[in-house]
Formats: structure tokens, sequence, C-alpha cells
């Protein structure tokens, strides 16, 4: 069901994340089926000013969660953002880096593509320095 999913250029999906394992169906992809509910198809590259906005509308991204296998994230990490969500944080001016290579195409039926794209980055092998 998830493979053959397509990028936010129409290109075959790339890996997002493997290291911390990302994707709802934790493959390191932001691969998308029905059971994902919340779209998980936006590869963001998470800064602290996104990371704060989305803990402060109930969303902590911060804190470990190990019964879902949820590490905890902290700035540069890259992880599968429900797309919505990341639209909310471009509305309140606290958008982060996408990388549109492991975008979901899926993402866009939720997020202004024009602003996505406007996020978006070729992801150094440190990320750290997108932060």
């Amino acid at each position: 069901m998830t493979q053959g999913q397509r990028n936010a250029n129409g290109e075959p999906l790339q890996v997002c994340s493997l290291d911390p394992l990302t994707g709802f169906y934790r493959d390191g992809y932001a691969n998308t089926g029905p059971e994902d509910t919340g779209s998980h198809t936006v590869c963001a590259v998470v800064s602290a000013e996104f990371l704060e906005q989305q803990r402060s509308v109930g969303n902590d991204l911060v804190t470990p969660r190990p019964e879902y296998s949820f590490p905890g994230l902290k700035p540069g990490d890259r992880w599968a953002v429900c797309a919505a969500r990341w639209q909310q944080a471009h509305d309140a001016d606290a958008a982060c880096a996408v990388v549109l290579a492991a975008t979901n195409e899926a993402a866009l039926e939720f997020v202004d593509e024009i602003a996505l794209r406007r996020f978006a980055v070729d992801v150094p092998d440190d990320p750290s320095a997108l932060v």
C-alpha cells in the first residue's frame, strides 16, 4: 500500500529520516494510507520556533512518547509531520524547512503549495545548519 508513493515533485518518494525513524508507519518515509488520518506527509526539518509553536497549540513534539515509538525531537531533526500542522505553523509565521523530495504529494491536499515550495531546502549532511 505504501510502495510507489510520489513526492511533491511527482517523483518517487525519498527517505525523510531513519534517525530518528519517522513516518506514520515508522519506515523512514512520509508514506500515507487510510490509517493515517493525520496525513503525516510533510518531511520537515524542525526548528526550535516550529517546535515551540506546535507545543503552544497542544502538539508536543519534544517530549519522548515510547508507547508510540516517538523519540522526541530537537531542532535539526527531520520528521514526517501532519500536513495540516505544518500549514498551521506557517499561518502562525513559525513554518520550518521542508524536504520536497521526501514530502508526499498527498500533502498538497492540505497545504499551500506555494508556501511549501518557499520553505523547500536541500538537506545537507548536517541539517543543524538549517535551524
